[in-house]
């Protein structure tokens, strides 16, 4: 159940459509997952964009510039002739079991056709004609952007123009459209940890991922005036630009992303709500036993609304408790807790419904989905997270 506060509180799930389906048997053996369909309104497209920043360096390997891509999920005109995309490409799907579980351990390293998921958003269809607000995303430190696609194609049907994005040598696997110099085509982390551990590494993680995320802001302007972005000016949906209010921009983000959304909001005036989905908003310690230094946001307090949003089952519970409470205990702030019960870090990501696919396929064991997820059932879980984001975006950035 979602707490509010202190007290207990029946959240009241959105409409459903089905959730996820049991994992299906491929014809080469392995399973295929499935995600949760969307319940909004909307159908969606989807498209990605690569985009390229001359001005700074790559902060983890030897690039002359820093490269980001981003999928945008949007309301659709008409889906109507418009393929379905899958939830990764084949690159990225083909390097996923041998760096995701650097990161998480409770993933199987093999018998799992990854690059056979699907979403249920439309490769390039025309974007619906009205002026929608724009969420950004930012995922878990080692993880890709494509392990939140449940929860955006869930925005976009409800009226948002959703932009996941990665950040490319932190997060887990990245395929580009081709290949440069010094660079493959599929990037991988450079981590091999948690990031966490070394404070000057993570700072570099937060301190990068704030400029990727004011980086993709910045293009985000250019396509609303008309602009291709796109670094191979690959053609974009019709209307994509036209369909971004930017004056209604928010932000969500997971565990380090959630770092990310918070100080991102307090650092850009142009973002008007955030969600951190339990992210640290201090540095680590430098020394053991001392208190790492808090970020600005919890510091100082922020001005606009600011969801924190956690889970009983979070291991670094009591670490993550001493950033937050000072982020609550300002006065006249506008920041709001809020837990998931039963429930551990990866519940919000999209392993929500594919670690219990998992699991029923023999391919995870109990222990190893409670760890991963928690014992939450994803019928459950998912309307939970999503009507919990959505009523929050909807109180602070109405898409109608």
């Amino acid at each position: 159940m979602l707490l509010a506060g202190t007290g207990r509180a029946q959240a009241r799930p959105a409409p459903t459509r089905p959730q996820a389906q049991p994992a299906q048997a491929h014809t080469a053996g392995e399973v295929t997952v499935r995600l949760p369909a969307p319940t909004g309104p909307h159908r969606t497209g989807v498209t990605t964009l690569h985009l390229v920043d001359r001005s700074r360096r790559d902060p983890w390997e030897p690039l002359p510039v820093r490269e980001v891509m981003v999928t945008v999920f949007y309301p659709a005109r008409t889906v109507h002739g418009y393929p379905v995309a899958p939830q990764m490409t084949e690159g990225a799907a083909k390097t996923l079991p041998h760096v995701d579980p650097l990161f998480h351990k409770e993933l199987p390293t093999r018998g799992v056709n990854w690059a056979a998921t699907k979403t249920h958003s439309h490769t390039g269809a025309p974007a619906l004609p009205a002026r929608r607000p724009v969420l950004l995303y930012s995922p878990g430190g080692g993880d890709p952007r494509t392990l939140g696609t449940g929860l955006a194609e869930e925005l976009a049907s409800h009226g948002y123009v959703v932009v996941t994005v990665d950040h490319p040598g932190d997060a887990s696997e990245v395929e580009f459209p081709h290949r440069t110099k010094g660079r493959k085509k599929v990037r991988t982390t450079v981590f091999r940890g948690d990031p966490r551990r070394d404070p000057a590494i993570f700072r570099s993680v937060i301190d990068t991922r704030i400029a990727d995320i004011r980086f993709v802001l910045n293009q985000l302007e250019a396509l609303a005036v008309g602009r291709n972005p796109d670094a191979e000016r690959r053609p974009l949906p019709q209307g994509l630009g036209r369909a971004l209010d930017l004056r209604r921009t928010g932000i969500y983000g997971h565990s380090a992303g959630g770092t990310t959304a918070a100080q991102a909001m307090y650092e850009d005036r142009r973002i008007v709500a955030a969600v951190n989905l339990e992210g640290f908003l201090d540095h680590p310690p430098e020394a053991p036993g001392r208190k790492g230094k808090l970020y600005p946001v919890a510091r100082f307090g922020v001005d606009r609304p600011l969801l924190l949003l956690g889970t009983d089952g979070f291991r670094y519970q009591k670490e993550l408790e001493r950033s937050w409470s000072a982020m609550l205990a300002h006065p006249h702030g506008r920041t709001r807790r809020r837990q998931l019960d039963q429930a551990t870090h990866g519940v919000f990501t999209d392993y929500a419904t594919l670690a219990p696919q998992l699991q029923s396929a023999g391919l995870m064991t109990a222990d190893s989905r409670n760890k991963l997820v928690g014992a939450i059932d994803p019928a459950v879980s998912v309307p939970l997270l999503r009507g919990c984001l959505h009523s929050f975006f909807a109180r602070h950035l109405p898409a109608h």
